[in-house]
């Protein structure tokens, strides 16, 4: 990890991992004062003009960037900078959230993901594998636990 983050770039996703991440983050930032940059995502679909109004998204999204902003000044008042917010439209999540650590020269990026199922196997989702892969600087990646049993199927029977 550095020695120092000056800029680090938290994907809120809306959902109670909000919470768990900033409080993660606090601990990251406990020495020196940081500039934080919540960013939330509102997938556009491909049929639809990158443009469009998706006015129950951004309202959704704009709710969870307040929520995360209140979170984190409180959390973390001594030790930020700035905080700022950034509600992004884009066809692709991970790609959107490189692309702002890019513009920003972001020290590091800060994500929550939850497993879950796609075509039988447990994946945490494109978004993340994107980030993962691309992103020009540090990632601080939190598993959230499952909160619902993973389907059972006994194939042995």
């Amino acid at each position: 990890m550095t020695d120092h983050l000056r800029s680090l770039i938290v994907s809120i996703s809306g959902t109670a991992a909000d919470a768990r991440l900033l409080d993660i983050v606090s601990q990251l930032v406990h020495r020196h004062p940081v500039t934080i940059t919540l960013v939330y995502v509102v997938e556009v679909a491909q049929s639809m003009p990158l443009d469009v109004e998706l006015p129950v998204e951004q309202k959704r999204g704009e709710e969870a960037l307040q929520c995360a902003e209140h979170l984190a000044t409180h959390a973390l008042h001594r030790k930020l900078d700035h905080v700022q917010t950034e509600l992004l439209q884009a066809r692709s999540v991970g790609a959107a959230i490189v692309d702002e650590a890019i513009d920003r020269g972001a020290d590091a990026i800060a994500l929550a993901a939850l497993n879950h199922r796609t075509y039988g196997r447990t994946t945490m989702g494109e978004s993340v594998d994107y980030v993962l892969k691309n992103a020009p600087c540090e990632v601080f990646l939190i598993r959230m636990a499952s909160r619902q049993p993973e389907p059972e199927f006994d194939t042995w029977r």
